[in-house]
């Protein structure tokens, strides 16, 4: 069932960065719409065009890439709570949708979600028409530029027990949210490494 104020939820992210007017509101309001996607279903597919982007109100995804052998690897986690940052908010392949190129990454559905969809046109329109949506989008762009660089340089530089440990300091609520096989995933590790990791941290404390 579609909600008259269901976009509220992006409202009140987008509240905690600028002021909203009653006219950006109203532009929002008419530049958006609420989708309702089932357990385990692509919201995008690598090698597509990502021409729009889901804001994230409830249940939990992942965005993931494939490497030449069929490796998959979890790029980022997506889900709304209060631990939540952009990155995991928005559903979206920022390279794509920016650059029209094929994705390079596929988006999925962990659970059912609930989500507030924009098309890459009235993302456009929108920042043509609203200055206050258009700063917003300049603020929310350098936070999201800070985390992927956090997230990269926890890859390249990090042992695999020190991702895990880094992950039990800043973000040890995604054990309780997903599988442990994503998990390990996420840390770039096999899920053999992450089970011998747990197990000798467990025997350290």
């Amino acid at each position: 069932m579609l909600h008259s104020n269901f976009y509220q939820p992006f409202l009140d992210f987008m509240s905690k960065t600028v002021e909203l007017d009653q006219e950006t509101i109203g532009l929002i309001a008419a530049n958006c719409r609420e989708v309702t996607i089932g357990k385990k279903q692509f919201i995008l597919r690598e090698r597509e065009k990502c021409n729009k982007v889901l804001f994230l109100v409830s249940g939990t995804a992942k965005s993931y890439y494939t490497d030449e052998y069929g490796k998959t690897s979890t790029w980022m986690f997506h889900f709304n709570d209060r631990n939540s940052n952009p990155k995991n908010l928005f559903l979206v392949d920022y390279k794509s949708f920016l650059g029209g190129q094929h994705s390079s990454i596929s988006i999925e559905s962990v659970t059912e979600l609930k989500a507030i969809l924009f098309t890459k046109e009235q993302v456009n329109f929108l920042l043509s028409h609203s200055l206050v949506y258009a700063r917003w989008t300049s603020k929310l762009n350098e936070s999201a530029f800070v985390i992927t660089y956090d997230r990269v340089f926890t890859l390249l530089t990090l042992s695999a027990k020190a991702r895990y440990e880094k992950l039990l300091t800043e973000e040890p609520y995604l054990l309780q949210l997903f599988s442990n096989y994503d998990i390990a995933s996420y840390l770039g590790i096999a899920p053999q490494s992450l089970s011998r990791i747990r197990h000798q941290a467990e025997l350290n404390t």
